[in-house]
């Protein structure tokens, strides 16, 4: 399986697979096409691009399969679970922080106008 840069590799997935339900419950009905892996590789696309979830690409299954389980992982603390045991074992080497900042017209920032001289 080919894999972007922000999505899980194989090693990765193996070490979290067990934490999602199962994507066979058993239950009537039409089963999800969509696998646990494919619907965290789009949770993945979206917490990487910052984009909504209307703009979600197809190759990771219906944006509301992805949101609807999104939602019941986060709900359940699996997403919680899964990031402390991805984390578990970061090296912290390229670990980087951004400050941004702007900067604001005087007037925008609370400035008084027409600031007296020092004589």
């Amino acid at each position: 399986m080919s894999t972007g840069t922000y999505e899980i590799n194989d090693t990765q997935w193996n070490r979290i697979a067990g934490m999602f339900p199962p994507e066979r419950t058993g239950k009537p009905g039409r089963p999800c096409q969509t696998t646990n892996r494919e619907v965290f590789n789009g949770v993945l696309w979206i917490a990487h691009t910052g984009a909504q979830w209307k703009e979600l690409p197809p190759q990771y299954g219906k944006k509301s399969t992805v949101y609807d389980r999104f939602k019941a992982w986060k709900d359940k603390g699996i997403l919680e679970a899964v990031f402390a045991e991805l984390s578990s074992e970061c090296d912290m080497q390229d670990l980087s922080f951004d400050s941004t900042s702007c900067k604001v017209h005087q007037h925008a920032a609370g400035a008084k106008r027409g600031l007296k001289k020092r004589s």
